[in-house]
């Protein structure tokens, strides 16, 4: 029997994901790790995407009630984790919950375009790519 394989996308990228074309870099990379495996969240990488997504910079792409369906049919297709280590690795802290979630997940991946992230690629070897860089490995 296989693993399901986990991929932790950051906030960013997921609004990225759904801000912009479906063909964009990070909606291809949505997609291709939803097909691939499940995405997985724990419930602050949740909250910090929610939070963010529902700022009033976004109307002008996504009407804020479009956006507000998007964050409750998320829960539908995402796997929620319980973070079971604290981790302080990251320069910036408030990045360490993904490297939490990866490690609680046992995640085959995190994508993201975090500078503050990627230096520390791979981390517990799990690679930290860009959305670029997942579509490309394989």
């Amino acid at each position: 029997m296989t693993k399901t394989k986990y991929f932790v996308l950051d906030a960013n990228t997921l609004i990225s994901a759904f801000l912009l074309a479906k063909t964009s870099i990070a909606a291809r990379a949505f997609y291709k790790a939803s097909s691939e495996g499940t995405i997985v969240l724990s419930d602050e990488t949740y909250a910090e995407f929610s939070d963010v997504f529902i700022r009033p910079k976004f109307d002008r792409y996504v009407p804020f009630e479009k956006r507000l369906a998007i964050i409750e049919d998320l829960k539908s297709i995402v796997k929620f984790v319980a973070i079971t280590i604290e981790i302080q690795a990251c320069r910036d802290t408030k990045d360490n919950k993904y490297l939490e979630l990866a490690i609680s997940s046992v995640a085959d991946c995190i994508i993201t375009g975090d500078k503050d992230l990627l230096v520390l690629h791979p981390f517990q070897n799990i690679p930290i790519l860009t959305a670029g860089d997942f579509l490309e490995k394989n």
